[in-house]
């Protein structure tokens, strides 16, 4: 594994490199390439102005080989596969890292309209592109399951969602595809990500259904940044998070819960760090992830918003991952999601 100062300059300067596995635009963060650093899964930006590049196997800096192996995620064999229909198995689901299966089970989202939408995310992107389908039904999603496991060794899948217009904001459609993912392979674990359901009978519901962790994703505790970036989002108060992370602590367990926190949408450091040690102490864990400059979301496109400071995110990462060392919450002890991944953060290299 590569050292965290290493790692966090490879989150925010990428990397140059042609790989069999990327993403280019969604829901997450996206323009990445996913490699294995150390053995370790990380999805790394592809910048072709990086000054970080992979060759034969091995990290170079300014042409410099500083001593990591890097090694490109193969491409896996389910995406050679299509449905009965024709839908392309990687226009339902994504590999991520080395062995996570990804999907977005609905792909669009209420809160899109340019007034409305989180300034960081392209969701909507990838479907006008024609890379996937706006609607993934519950048996697509187990046959792409299976095969993903039976070829290519998948061991955990997460789903996520834009939010819908009804009450349960799209909970009870990721109920519905857990539930026949689990009677396709039901050994896979997964995880669920939606916004706090209306009703917070529904988070039993996904638990019910076999999802096995689940993250409802915040992204900032600061209310003046949450209606700066997410003013759709924003709308939802921090009281209903809260309530929703008790909840869904209750249900599935301590650290069974996540949500993200990105560092670089100006939120006062120490407030951050704050914040995730009182969520830390709910008994949620804070993935905490580097904001991305994407092309396509407003924050570039309109904002020319740029990446943190390496100095801000590699403090902030040591602090909350000493705060997860303290509370005996490892992302590696989640049983799926993107906290048990640890591909888009540098929380793994920080000991969390």
């Amino acid at each position: 594994m590569a050292d965290l100062s290493t790692r966090v300059d490879l989150a925010l300067l990428g990397i140059r490199v042609d790989v069999p596995v990327r993403r280019r635009s969604g829901a997450g963060p996206s323009d990445d390439g996913h490699v294995l650093i150390g053995g370790a899964g990380a999805a790394i930006p592809l910048r072709s102005e990086s000054p970080y590049e992979i060759r034969a196997n091995r990290l170079l800096f300014d042409g410099t080989d500083i001593g990591v192996d890097v090694e490109p995620v193969r491409r896996p064999r389910f995406y050679d596969l299509s449905t009965a229909d024709g839908v392309a198995y990687d226009k339902i689901a994504k590999l991520h890292g080395a062995n996570v299966l990804a999907t977005t089970v609905v792909q669009t989202c209420i809160r899109y309209g340019e007034d409305q939408r989180c300034r960081f995310c392209s969701i909507e992107a990838s479907l006008r592109a024609g890379d996937t389908v706006a609607v993934k039904r519950p048996d697509q999603l187990a046959e792409v399951a299976a095969a993903a496991v039976r070829l290519d060794g998948v061991r955990q899948m997460v789903m996520t969602t834009g939010t819908s217009a009804a009450a349960d904001r799209g909970a009870r459609h990721l109920a519905r595809c857990v539930r026949a993912v689990k009677a396709a392979v039901p050994d896979l674990p997964i995880q669920v990500q939606c916004e706090p359901p209306g009703d917070l009978g529904t988070i039993s519901e996904l638990r019910s259904a076999g999802a096995d962790s689940i993250g409802i994703h915040v992204e900032s505790l600061d209310d003046r940044v949450r209606a700066r970036w997410m003013p759709g989002k924003s709308t939802v108060p921090l009281s209903e998070y809260r309530a929703a992370w008790a909840e869904a602590v209750r249900v599935f367990g301590r650290n069974q819960v996540s949500t993200y926190l990105l560092v670089g949408l100006g939120e006062d450091p120490d407030e951050l760090v704050s914040g995730a040690e009182e969520l830390i102490e709910m008994g949620v864990y804070p993935f905490v992830v580097p904001f991305r400059p994407l092309a396509g979301t407003l924050a570039v496109d309109v904002d020319h918003a740029v990446a943190p400071r390496a100095a801000v995110l590699e403090d902030v990462s040591r602090r909350v991952g000493a705060a997860l060392r303290r509370a005996g919450m490892l992302g590696a002890d989640q049983k799926a999601g993107c906290a048990a991944c640890g591909a888009c953060s540098v929380l793994p290299n920080a000991g969390g």
